[in-house]
């Protein structure tokens, strides 16, 4: 049965930055900061990755970087959605800048999902690209302009707002996250703050001088923002 995602909630993502016990490390740190600070705590990671941290780790929603449309069978080398989700994924990224699919393919991805209950976040790199996907009607849409991927400087604000705006006036339901050029919890906290439903880092956690701190101060972060927005309501 798909997760339902708490928000705000956090995302953490390890692309190609590290892999073997690097990975396990800061998958064990994330799901201590999941269950210290009561925060949903989204992993996204490689396929050969996902079995070691769904076996070692009890709060993390896994989801894989990427999945094939194939069925079981013939297809050698393709990654075969069946056995994500046996290896212990509950969702999987489309459209991500580094692996980028036409419109078609993304729908033929998120209905391979649905077949799974999978969870699809899928990625855009500009507000008329997730309007686009938005009329898929994914889980969640992280709507990053790919210049700043990778980088340090994140979106502005007016950016944050109107891509939350647009892609809800579609699904009001659909998640909407920023994460590009995220490097501090204050900017998690900031990005919650001005209506995302979440954020999330790559980089700026694994670039960090200390990624295991990072990954707890951003989490922090994160529930810092959800207590301060109850106290608003």
């Amino acid at each position: 049965m798909k997760p339902q995602i708490r928000t705000p909630y956090f995302e953490i993502g390890v692309k190609n930055y590290v892999y073997g016990d690097t990975v396990l490390e800061y998958a064990l740190a994330a799901d201590r900061a999941a269950e210290k600070y009561d925060i949903d705590v989204l992993f996204i990671a490689p396929a050969v990755e996902i079995r070691r941290i769904a076996e070692n780790t009890k709060h993390l929603i896994i989801l894989a970087s990427y999945m094939d449309t194939l069925y079981p069978g013939r297809g050698m080398a393709d990654i075969l959605p069946e056995g994500l989700k046996a290896a212990g994924a509950v969702g999987v990224v489309v459209n991500h800048c580094e692996k980028p699919m036409s419109v078609p393919q993304i729908k033929k991805t998120i209905d391979r999902a649905r077949e799974l209950d999978f969870l699809v976040f899928a990625c855009a790199d500009t507000i008329a690209e997730a309007k686009a996907i938005a009329q898929l009607h994914p889980d969640i849409i992280n709507p990053e302009p790919s210049e700043l991927i990778g980088g340090t400087q994140a979106s502005d604000m007016g950016f944050v707002r109107e891509s939350v705006k647009e892609i809800k006036s579609i699904y009001s339901d659909i998640l909407v996250e920023q994460a590009a050029g995220i490097t501090s919890g204050e900017q998690v906290y900031d990005f919650i703050m001005a209506g995302s439903d979440a954020a999330g880092a790559a980089s700026g956690i694994i670039k960090a001088k200390d990624p295991i701190a990072m990954i707890d101060e951003m989490v922090a972060a994160v529930r810092r923002a959800a207590d301060d927005l109850k106290k608003g309501e």
